[in-house]
């Protein structure tokens, strides 16, 4: 089978993770495959913000916890979020940034390194509280965060997953 689809095809959705390392050289491999997704007109107007900080993530994670009232969330204490952002007013933003996401998930599975994404910002990044750290991780605050890469190597599934495929129809 070829690679890129075998690749495709065996990525899954990781929601534990190992306190490992991610190898900076990965990560940034990870971080290239992001900024050549497909982008709306090829206007890249996008900002990949990397946090490599367990503590400085739960902080964000706390912060989801206070604002959604979601006792207990952290993220799934992943090693490493990346954080996508476009620009408030790009047409394709969201587009944009779901195409990137897709090129994280699939280059960070071809390093072995687990991802999922993370959807809880998308409502609340210009919460003050919320805006306050995105900005001083250096997102820019005409930025919306649609969704975020949680990245690290998967811990031992407590039990086999059951995957569900959706239908495929071909009309000719």
């Amino acid at each position: 089978m070829n690679t890129v689809i075998e690749n495709i095809l065996t990525r899954r959705s990781v929601r534990a993770f190992e306190e490992k390392k991610i190898p900076a050289e990965e990560l940034n491999q990870i971080l290239q495959a992001a900024i050549y997704a497909p982008s709306g007109m090829g206007r890249q107007t996008w900002q990949f913000t990397a946090v490599c900080s367990r503590d400085k993530i739960q902080q964000l994670a706390a912060l989801v916890e206070t604002e959604l009232g979601r006792e207990g969330y952290n993220m799934y204490r992943p090693e490493v979020i990346i954080i996508p952002s476009n620009e408030k007013d790009s047409p394709w933003g969201k587009e944009d940034n779901a195409c990137a996401l897709e090129n994280i998930f699939l280059a960070a599975h071809s390093f072995g390194i687990g991802s999922v994404w993370i959807n809880q910002i998308r409502d609340i990044c210009d919460r003050p509280a919320v805006r306050a750290l995105l900005t001083e991780w250096g997102v820019p605050e005409n930025h919306v965060v649609y969704g975020i890469a949680a990245l690290g190597y998967a811990a031992p599934a407590p039990a086999k997953e059951v995957h569900k495929i959706g239908k495929i129809m071909v009309v000719e």
